[in-house]
């Protein structure tokens, strides 16, 4: 009698560490699954100001930044000091045209995209990049890209 008992608890027991393990080890897969970032997606309203849209399925207005009269040409930049780097902020950058989160958003860097480190602001809390295959400078917070050596 009292080993049917202690069969039973043993039988007991192991089937609650089965089921507890089982519950573990599926949570983890689940979160694993779930906590992976999507890709970025583009919206309209990333579109600059009076740009017409790309006609040739591009980021809408791509083409604009670097072409149109009415934006803010940039100030000669000297590339000296220029080096290439990649981004490593997991839900991409915002492209802005000025060091402040005050001004204009001109567009987006997604992760790990490569683009030319140009210069840093004086306070070293912005630096100012140029987008790869393209003349399209802006700033972005410094700490969100790395160095590729």
């Amino acid at each position: 009698m009292l080993l049917r008992l202690v069969q039973i608890v043993i039988g007991v027991g192991l089937a609650i560490g089965l089921l507890v393990g089982g519950g573990y080890a599926a949570a983890r897969y689940f979160m694993t699954r779930l906590t992976t970032l999507p890709a970025r997606p583009s919206f309209s309203e990333e579109q600059v100001a009076g740009a017409p849209p790309a006609s040739d399925g591009s980021q809408p207005g791509a083409d604009a930044l670097a072409e149109s009269p009415t934006s803010p040409q940039p100030d000669p930049i000297d590339d000296a000091d220029a080096y290439q780097a990649r981004v490593i902020q997991p839900i991409g950058l915002i492209l802005r045209q000025g060091p402040d989160t005050s001004t204009t958003q001109i567009g987006g860097i997604d992760y790990n995209e490569q683009l030319t480190v140009l210069s840093e602001s004086e306070d070293g809390a912005w630096i100012q990049v140029r987008l790869p295959g393209s003349e399209v400078t802006g700033w972005v917070k410094a700490g969100n890209t790395e160095p590729l050596n």
